[in-house]
């Protein structure tokens, strides 16, 4: 084997390790796009907060494969770091406004009123414990209760209770923003 001039010489196991992880990547990449997108409703914010993600879970699990709840930590940490983007939206008000568009071709004014529901949806989101907003995330984007068990460390059949209660408290908090 030859040794480069600038340094340490790769073994076979750091190829077997990038190799498990670049896998572990392809296979997980659209469910965490999915998951961050949910939240912060910008597909190219969801790949920032996706790439976040998979940093966080390499640094974690250096070979996923080897990790059972690697992809359930992979999708919680998408899920609070896109909440995370959320709040930091809040806090920075001259940042670009990012809307959520009309789900069919409706007129001028279902656009607005789809958008300012999205609007105080995504602001109730922001003021829940992550927790119950992690657990909502997660679930509309797409994930099983298997998955959300994984990823929120719970048993699966606590992720029902959990599902109820987030979604009490986010109806709660739209309520009480559609009130003031």
């Amino acid at each position: 084997m030859m040794r480069r001039e600038t340094g340490a010489v790769r073994r076979p196991e750091d190829h077997r390790v990038a190799d498990g992880f670049e896998a572990f990547f392809r296979e997980q990449f659209a469910a965490t796009v999915r998951i961050a997108n949910a939240v912060v409703r910008d597909a190219h914010l969801a790949e920032d907060v996706a790439q976040e993600a998979f940093i966080a879970t390499r640094r974690r699990f250096p070979d996923p494969e080897q990790a059972e709840n690697a992809a359930g930590w992979l999708h919680a940490a998408a899920a609070h770091l896109a909440l995370n983007e959320l709040r930091a939206r809040r806090r920075h008000e001259g940042r670009m406004h990012h809307d959520i568009g009309p789900s069919r071709s409706d007129g001028p004014e279902d656009a607005v009123v789809a958008n300012e529901e999205g609007e105080r949806v995504r602001g109730a989101l922001r003021r829940l414990p992550r927790h119950a907003a992690t657990v909502l995330v997660l679930r509309y984007s797409g994930l099983a209760y298997v998955e959300i068990a994984e990823a929120m460390g719970v048993k699966v059949n606590h992720v029902g209770t959990m599902l109820r209660r987030a979604e009490r408290a986010l109806q709660k908090e739209v309520e009480h923003e559609t009130r003031e």
